[in-house]
């Protein structure tokens, strides 16, 4: 599938996005990979940091592509639309963003300890290559955008 048959199937809306919309998102990205390495906080709340600045991260992208995702499924859908943007190669990486959103849904609504340091960290560094990653694709594909 695309996006486009997403959007055909009423999981993706149409958005016209701005540079300072994307400014403003990669702004939360620095910001919260910043306050995830605050060891201060508890490892589920550090984990639920990092997690956003990722989920933002295929924010921008899905915005950049000119969509965003259905209030339904929302944060699933916004990651599993980054391999189709990406490419499909990236189908581990939102596969692993799937199961950081299971596991920062169950630290959030249902109980503690479910995070480990190890998990925060291992969560912080793919955010930290996903924006990198995320950054070139801008300057190659939507430089108006930068």
């Amino acid at each position: 599938m695309n996006l486009k048959q997403w959007a055909d199937n009423g999981w993706l809306k149409s958005h016209k996005t701005s540079r300072e919309e994307i400014a403003n998102l990669l702004a939360i990205v620095e910001r919260d990979l910043a306050d995830a390495a605050n060891e201060s906080i508890s490892p589920d709340s550090r984990f639920g940091i990092a997690y956003n600045a990722a989920l933002k991260l295929c924010t921008v992208l899905l915005s950049a592509a000119g969509y965003r995702a259905d209030k339904t499924r929302h944060h699933y859908l916004t990651i599993q639309a980054m391999p189709l943007i990406l490419g499909r190669d990236r189908a581990n990486d939102a596969q692993y963003l799937d199961t950081c959103r299971n596991k920062r849904n169950i630290a959030e609504y249902h109980y503690v300890g479910n995070v480990t340091a190890r998990d925060v960290e291992e969560l912080t560094g793919f955010a930290k290559e996903l924006s990198v990653t995320v950054r070139d694709w801008l300057k190659g594909m939507r430089p108006d955008l930068l």
